[in-house]
């Protein structure tokens, strides 16, 4: 029975070819884009569980509130001291292991130079924390001694070729020799964090490097991530509970009166492994990390574009119901009952979904390498070849086909013969209704695309196009090494002899960056200094930093080489004159200020500048000169270049480059180029929202299609008559096209407060954000409409332009 079924099925699918092929096409359309859109979910969520304690390990994350208790800094790393001193008042937890980010570091081996910033200073517990697959050396021994390295294959073979690189000495930063004790498998793509070059923990216990007593003592450099191995279903809660007690008792900050509680400025907090990639969203992480929120969006798209192409089979199926009226009329007459009927149309719609599934496996097997090109992920389609999702794969045309089919079926199972047969098969008004509502709904969902997919466009050509307050053109940035501090003068005069070279500066940090550091700081008040209450950020700047960007000043001066006082001098932004409660810019000139141990005055203020991305609000800012001894503060140089000669310029400065500092390898970006990376996740989503939007409205015209086909023939005969009466045929495509067009609007109208509502959420993430013009809802409109009216006119053109002869010859 089921396989003559199957075999029926066959027959009818093969006797419409042309509908069978649209039903065919739009479900393969919509399960490739569920298929691509799971394997981009099961890529997400995967992050770190390949790790076999995943569920066991917590990384201890650090936040800073101020004296009124407002959070003002969230971090994925905390200050070394703290890890032996966990250990320490928590038996429970089994290892401690610690990374630390060594930034871009200067890596060389015999001629080979590169700049690597990949490089973690690790101890030698990660192998019993991680999951880390070592091909060369021993993991117990590996990383013990001081001065020793692993590398990752890859950088193996990127300094040593084929040569066996055990042993082999490496020199990074020019200042010490590493010795390779080991070669690991890179980190998995699905990890949050992808050590490449892990130096041995115990080498920053050399005061060359870091030195023994900061370890123990320095609460200030909070920068290392620090990984718990707990016991198999240990609360994680109860440690986290007693983590206020545990700062107040165990952490003593060198120099803090008797009576001070560390937990009254600073928390400590636990973190699953599993939830950092998609549930983290702090100021400073190791990669950028996805979002959970996304991750749901991308589900909810999925089943849209899967429920669109279903109910464009279902509008399909039954516009080509008066194609089979005779047949299934046939049928009740020869015996079949109403049940066998509805399971002839369950087969014929199941053995398409699964027609389209195969087609959707193979789509996706092709179109994941290009995916990954254009987005630059890492996605696998053998993620959906574990046993759970392959079962998933075989049920879904399953499920798709009783969705598509059931109500198709119900209704063709529902013809009487005798009108069927007698050529009196008229369709009810409900079932126009059900369609109609189906048309809808199609619609509604592209109109809300089509919106979203305009705002995102809108807020990214906004954010691009801003005042930023600097300027960012032809700026070069290059990493800035202190052990260039004795050659920098000369190989800053050097390159101002190139006309093509304006201005260079130095600064602990650049904008498109984000501003992490800061330190108490105490204004004047009467004869005193009182305490500041908000956070004001830091950034270390020599005096070509704020011309070589155009910074403008808005009171008082820049620092200069003229004043040798300037060292105890702070220039400032407008913000933070306007949170210190100062009158005007003009009136904070002078102000006796101090800003860490250093105490001076206020010598400029400078206009508010967009430092960080337009997610965050612009903040206060101080900005402070070092001592010459000091330089070390430095970590970018940044050089600005006349647009007339580029290429030359830049040549320039390699030239120089290499003769002032060989031991360092020449390496630049653009400064634009780094602003374009702030929003390149939102650059991502606008155009995966134009390709869904794309997408859905195509099915949703295939839809549409098979809709105005069953009108039309359902009204072929009125059409005849009209024509014979003198209707034109522009009169008979307006006549048969207004009904769809009404249909549009009714999807906008439910569609722009939903669309409305969504991005009114999704711009809340910006500090600095568009607002939403009523035009783009009217244009969105027009979009579907006009969309709508070109689909049906193609059908009811044809119809309007044929014979009336043939469609009025059976009466």
């Amino acid at each position: 029975m089921i396989q003559n079924y199957f075999k029926m099925a066959w027959r009818n699918l093969m006797k419409h070819k042309f509908i069978s092929f649209i039903n065919l096409f739009g479900l393969t359309v919509g399960l490739t884009c569920c298929l691509l859109i799971t394997v981009y979910i099961l890529h997400e969520t995967s992050y770190d569980k390949y790790n076999t304690n995943a569920n066991r390990i917590y990384r201890v994350t650090r936040s800073f509130n101020n004296r009124d208790g407002a959070v003002t800094l969230r971090l994925g790393t905390i200050a070394p001291p703290f890890g032996p001193l966990l250990q320490n008042y928590f038996p429970d937890i089994q290892k401690i292991t610690r990374f630390l980010p060594n930034g871009k570091t200067p890596v060389k081996y015999e001629e080979k130079l590169f700049n690597e910033d990949k490089l973690f200073f690790v101890d030698e517990h990660v192998f019993d924390v991680f999951n880390v697959g070592v091909t060369k050396g021993n993991p117990q021994k590996a990383l013990n001694d001081p001065f020793t390295v692993m590398l990752t294959e890859d950088i193996a073979k990127k300094y040593f070729g084929n040569e066996d690189p055990m042993n082999k000495m490496i020199r990074i930063n020019n200042r010490f020799s590493l010795k390779v004790t080991g070669v690991f498998k890179s980190f998995p793509s699905n990890s949050h964090i992808h050590p490449e070059i892990m130096v041995s923990f115990n080498t920053l216990k050399d005061s060359a490097v870091y030195g023994a007593r900061n370890l123990e003592t320095n609460y200030g450099n909070n920068s290392f991530f620090t990984y718990l191995l707990l016991p198999e279903n240990y609360p994680a809660k109860n440690i986290e509970a007693q983590f206020p007690s545990f700062l107040d008792n165990a952490v003593h900050f060198p120099g803090a009166p008797a009576n001070f509680k560390p937990s009254t400025v600073t928390k400590l907090g636990l973190q699953k492994l599993t939830d950092i990639h998609l549930r983290s969203h702090l100021d400073f992480e190791a990669e950028e990390n996805g979002d959970i929120s996304r991750v749901y969006v991308f589900s909810a798209i999925a089943l849209i574009i899967l429920l669109i192409a279903c109910i464009n089979y279902m509008n399909l199926s039954t516009a080509r119901s008066t194609l089979r009226a005779k047949e299934i009329g046939i049928r009740k007459v020869a015996g079949a009952s109403k049940s066998e009927l509805i399971a002839q149309f369950l087969s014929e719609s199941v053995m398409i979904a699964w027609i389209s599934m195969l087609l959707a496996i193979l789509a996706t097997w092709l179109i994941i390498p290009s995916i990954n090109k254009l987005a630059g992920l890492q996605l696998s389609p053998y993620l959906l070849l574990e046993w759970k999702w392959i079962l998933t794969v075989l049920l879904v045309p399953f499920f798709v086909g009783i969705i598509s089919g059931v109500y198709p079926a119900l209704f063709m199972s529902s013809f009487q013969p005798v009108k069927t047969l007698k050529g009196l098969f008229r369709v009810g008004g409900r079932s126009i209704s059900f369609r109609k509502a189906l048309v809808v709904t199609q619609f509604g969902i592209s109109i809300v695309l089509i919106v979203t997919t305009a705002i995102v466009f809108q807020q990214l050509r906004y954010m691009q196009q801003a005042k930023l307050g600097y300027d960012k053109e032809h700026v070069v940035v290059l990493p800035y090494y202190f052990t260039a501090n004795s050659e920098y003068e000369a190989f800053r005069n050097e390159l101002l002899t190139n006309s093509a070279i304006r201005n260079l500066g130095r600064s602990s940090r650049i904008p498109t960056g984000r501003l992490l550091d800061s330190q108490n700081a105490a204004t004047e008040s009467g004869d005193s200094l009182q305490p500041v209450t908000t956070e004001l950020k830091f950034l270390a700047i020599d005096q070509d930093f704020i011309p070589s960007y155009d910074i403008k000043m808005a009171a008082g001066r820049n620092f200069s080489k003229a004043f040798t006082t300037d060292t105890a001098g702070f220039v400032m932004n407008e913000a933070t004159v306007k949170v210190l409660g100062w009158k005007s810019n003009e009136t904070a000139i002078g102000k006796n200020f101090m800003y860490g141990n250093v105490r001076g005055k206020v010598i400029g203020v400078v206009k508010d500048f967009h430092f960080e991305s337009m997610h965050q609000r612009i903040v206060p800012i101080v900005f402070a000169l070092p001592k010459p001894d000091q330089a070390n503060f430095y970590n970018a140089l940044t050089i600005k270049i006349s647009g007339n000669n580029l290429h030359a310029a830049l040549a320039d400065i390699e030239k120089k480059w290499r003769t002032y500092l060989p031991e360092m390898p020449y390496e630049f970006n653009f400064l634009d180029d780094k602003f374009n990376e702030l929003y390149q996740s939102e650059q991502r989503q606008g155009s995966l929202f134009t390709i869904f939007a794309c997408i859905a409205i195509f099915i949703a015209c295939l839809g549409l299609l098979g809709l105005s086909s069953f009108a039309i023939t359902q009204r072929i005969k009125e059409i005849g008559i009209r024509k014979v009466l003198g209707a034109s045929a522009g009169t008979i495509v307006l006549l048969l096209s207004k009904d769809f067009l009404k249909l549009v609007v009714v999807a906008a109208v439910i569609a722009f407060p939903i669309a409305w509502y969504a991005m009114h959420q999704w711009l809340a993430d910006f500090a600095y954000r568009i607002s939403i013009s009523w035009w783009i809802f009217i244009v969105a409109g027009m979009i579907a409409a006009t969309i709508a009216l070109l689909t049906v006119s193609i059908l009811a053109i044809k119809a309007a332009l044929s014979n009336p002869v043939k469609s009025l010859r059976t009466e």
